[in-house]
């Protein structure tokens, strides 16, 4: 347990309370309607599988069971209860780090447990804000609860046994947004389910990805200031970025990449390179298996692009920019252009060459210039 006086730095419990009890309730559906979409989108979440597989040429090493991850459709507390877990075991490092260094301070035991509340309290609040939008998403940390299996342990790296990950599908939401859009509820539903069955499809064919990102992301935990005078002003100036009172002509930025320093913001880079190639090859993948499985894919495309831009509303679309979650959807087009464009000038082989190693994915820069990666990792790989 990671804690101060014996109160932990981040009230956990707290942010699950927070997060469930401001949570908004999920469409109306009868016991049975709710039986019939969780049967059928596990059934497409199988199915799903094979499409993906085929069409990517992405395939598990051997066919060991223990590569498998389960695949689980969760409602909008069961979303949260997931990514509190993830966020307690992927912050686990920082949050000792930062035990480490307050313990011998003066009051370091009302401190803790006053900032553990007051964390607990935020991170509830972000996960009630997130829990409706989410329609679904791969766990690649995924330590295993009571209530929701994690994948089978890791074998290498500095897992230290966490789980191998799992797939969630968050039933409400994908019923929500079916029939906002006026779309047909099964081909909706496996079109959702083909994005993410390619995100499990990422880490279970390519055995070195979990652990690469893995060290990226602790080692940008790694770079945290925890000196509080530092982090003090760091969070000054995202306030100042925010009210409009920041220098003439100065770079307007989120909270989360003004707090950032500049070691962090080059593991960023890599992680926004990674993360984007990640999610533009799943959307790639989906409406290129589309057309086959999928009769009406032009028309969800079309209606969940619009809907993606627009946003829910000024509250929604201030909330993205104040937490940088409209990098998140840069993400989507810039990599799915990068996936296209190498796919169109080397096929499907040539570019699943990026799978090969952590130096043949892509750099930013090469994201937006996928002729560049395609001279380097081509040409070295020929020459």
């Amino acid at each position: 347990m990671t804690s101060i006086g014996g109160a932990e730095m981040v009230d956990w419990n707290l942010a699950v309370a927070t997060a469930t009890r401001l949570v908004r309730p999920g469409p109306e559906v009868s016991r049975d309607e709710a039986r019939a979409i969780v049967g059928e989108l596990r059934a497409h979440a199988r199915s799903a599988e094979e499409h993906v597989r085929e069409f990517s040429r992405m395939y598990p090493e051997g066919a060991d069971p223990r590569h498998d991850t389960p695949i689980l459709v969760v409602d909008r507390p069961g979303w949260i209860k997931a990514n509190v877990a993830g966020f307690r075991a992927v912050l686990a490092p920082l949050l000792e780090k930062m035990d480490k260094r307050r313990s011998g301070l003066p009051g370091g035991a009302v401190l803790g447990a006053v900032g553990g509340k007051i964390t607990g309290v935020e991170l509830g609040m972000l996960l009630s804000f997130l829990s409706s939008r989410v329609l679904g998403q791969y766990e690649t940390f995924a330590p295993a609860t009571r209530d929701l299996p994690g994948g089978p342990a890791a074998h290498t790296g500095s897992g230290g046994g966490a789980g191998q990950g799992r797939l969630l599908l968050i039933a409400p939401n994908i019923v929500h947004v079916e029939r906002e859009l006026e779309v047909a509820p099964h081909d909706f539903r496996l079109w959702v389910c083909i994005h993410e069955e390619t995100h499990r499809t990422q880490f279970t064919a390519v055995p070195w990805l979990r652990d690469h990102l893995q060290g990226e992301i602790q080692s940008f935990l790694g770079e945290t200031e925890i000196d509080p005078a530092t982090l003090l002003d760091r969070v000054r100036e995202a306030l100042q970025s925010l009210s409009g009172s920041r220098e003439e002509g100065a770079e307007e930025r989120s909270i989360v990449e003004v707090v950032q320093t500049p070691a962090q913001r080059e593991i960023l880079g890599r992680l926004t390179a990674v993360m984007s190639l990640l999610e533009g090859h799943a959307d790639y993948v989906m409406d290129g298996v589309g057309p086959q499985v999928v009769p009406s894919v032009s028309e969800i495309r079309e209606k969940f692009t619009k809907r993606r831009q627009a946003g829910a509303g000024r509250l929604d679309q201030a909330l993205r920019k104040l937490l940088g979650l409209d990098a998140k959807l840069r993400q989507y087009r810039d990599g799915e252009r990068f996936v296209r464009h190498v796919v169109d000038q080397v096929g499907m082989d040539g570019f699943n060459r990026v799978w090969t190693s952590p130096n043949t994915l892509p750099t930013k820069s090469e994201i937006a210039k996928p002729a560049d990666w395609i001279a380097r990792v081509h040409s070295r790989a020929e020459s």
